[in-house]
């Protein structure tokens, strides 16, 4: 209650709070707006029988379902930024220069993320609008040519490059990652529409024990959301010791240790696992004559069969450890050890603590993979244990893992700031 208190008595935070809601409610009119000239009776509710669009409307905030303006979101940006990312990991030397150059190769890089962004989004919007015009006849009203498939395509990149402009804003003057607050506005938009629909197929139905079964479900949802939570926050905690007597403060204070966390690699592994499982899908829906490849296609990869689902925990592990390794890199940490002073005790500096530190975060890496892929592909896996569940009431997922990431994060941004406030208060002797 105090901080809640401390937040609105504060007036630079609840100016931040009240622009950001004003941000996510610009959001969620967006995704109302359909395209011109699409009609959308055929594809509201029927992605829900396709489980790879069905986590892009997710991560869109249901705007595919809408064939809205925002229907591919922001996931054009984010891949990008990763792939950027990646290539600026010793891959191409002029990236790698600039992400050591400072505030100003940040920003180039950030400049070259967001034409890159382009590219995908149209990429993106184009096979897409291409896809489902031959999967939902009638999609698009009086048929679909060049001219509109380009204008809808557009649209499309526009939209979400609009929603990246939107996330900048927020990062700038609301709380948390804009990006991020952006997709968690989605996907806690479409929950109203999930319990509704749970509560349809249990109650409404008149089910036997209709009513036992929908409490079981809300006991399970928010029994997932602590599990998450655990896995969000959980970390492996190496103890250090300093050589220094300039750092008795640090040996005395509670943060004497090298922390890991269990889930370093957050959603990006489940994120490009999803990319490159539905690339193939999407490169086979153009070429309409061949049927027999696309359902080829659907079966090894659209996670509605027990080798797809096994293909897609596979991808999340291998995804995982390496963006684990990408963020910690066990031979910087040792040399950042040695240069503050510092050492792993009953190890030596230098490569064992190299060593070290590598094989722990392997162990941790281990535990967080395995959670992960069994959060993600809990959607895909009721529905094969339970043929009859509606693919709407599927529990946990991508999206359950952005939501608590982002909670998390953003109520440690606002205790940093009520304690920046306080602490201006209180040596502010003028």
């Amino acid at each position: 209650m105090h901080a809640i208190k401390a937040m609105w008595t504060n007036k630079d935070i609840r100016k931040r709070i009240l622009f950001t809601l004003f941000a996510f409610l610009v959001y969620r009119l967006g995704c109302a707006i359909t395209v011109p000239g699409v009609n959308t009776e055929g594809l509201v509710g029927s992605l829900e029988n396709n489980s790879l669009f069905a986590m892009m409307s997710l991560l869109g905030g249901g705007g595919l379902e809408q064939f809205s303006v925002f229907a591919i979101g922001v996931t054009p940006y984010i891949t990008a930024s990763i792939i950027i990312q990646l290539l600026s990991m010793d891959v191409i030397p002029s990236l790698t220069e600039l992400s050591k150059s400072g505030a100003n190769g940040r920003k180039k890089l950030d400049q070259y993320t967001r034409y890159l962004a382009v590219v995908f989004g149209f990429v993106q919007s184009f096979s897409i609008s291409y896809s489902f015009s031959h999967m939902y006849s009638g999609l698009f009203i009086g048929g679909l040519n060049t001219a509109r498939l380009l204008y809808t395509s557009m649209i499309f990149t526009a939209g979400s490059m609009f929603l990246v402009w939107i996330g900048d804003q927020i990062s700038a003057k609301g709380i948390g990652n804009g990006v991020s607050m952006v997709i968690m506005a989605g996907i806690v938009g479409r929950m109203p529409q999930q319990f509704s629909a749970a509560w349809t197929s249990l109650v409404g139905a008149d089910h036997p024990n209709g009513g036992w079964v929908f409490a079981a479900y809300i006991l399970i949802y928010l029994l997932i959301i602590v599990f998450v939570t655990l896995i969000n926050t959980a970390e492996l905690r190496i103890p250090i010791q300093y050589t220094s007597s300039s750092m008795s403060l640090a040996k005395n204070s509670k943060m004497n240790y090298l922390p890991l966390k269990i889930n370093s690699a957050s959603v990006i592994p489940v994120i490009f696992a999803s990319s490159l499982m539905m690339a193939p899908i999407q490169v086979a829906s153009f070429f309409a004559s061949n049927q027999s490849w696309y359902q080829t296609m659907q079966q090894w990869l659209g996670l509605k069969t027990w080798y797809s689902v096994a293909i897609y925990v596979i991808l999340i592990i291998l995804f995982t450890f390496f963006y684990a390794k990408m963020q910690i890199n066990p031979e910087q940490a040792a040399e950042n050890l040695g240069k503050s002073g510092a050492y792993i005790p009953s190890v030596r500096p230098g490569k064992q603590t190299e060593t070290y530190i590598n094989k722990a975060l392997s162990r941790i890496t281990v535990l967080g993979a395995g959670a992960l892929a069994l959060i993600a592909v809990l959607p895909h896996l009721m529905p094969l244990l339970w043929p009859e569940m509606p693919t709407s009431m599927a529990l946990g997922g991508t999206g359950m893992i952005i939501v608590v990431g982002v909670a998390i994060e953003t109520v440690r941004q606002v205790q940093g700031l009520i304690t920046q406030k306080a602490y201006k208060k209180y040596y502010d002797f003028d």
